[in-house]
């Protein structure tokens, strides 16, 4: 098993950084999209 984990251990440094990444990116769209829903609702509403 020791021997799987030297053999993967780059990949998971690639992985670490793309969840990271995918983390931001969601964290971003939420707040523009209820950032824009907030904005509409108090020009509209």
């Amino acid at each position: 098993m020791a021997a799987d984990d030297d053999e993967y251990s780059g990949f998971n440094d690639t992985r670490q950084r793309r969840v990271k990444i995918v983390a931001w990116v969601t964290i971003v769209a939420l707040i523009l999209v209820g950032g824009g829903a907030t904005v509409f609702a108090l020009l509209f509403g």
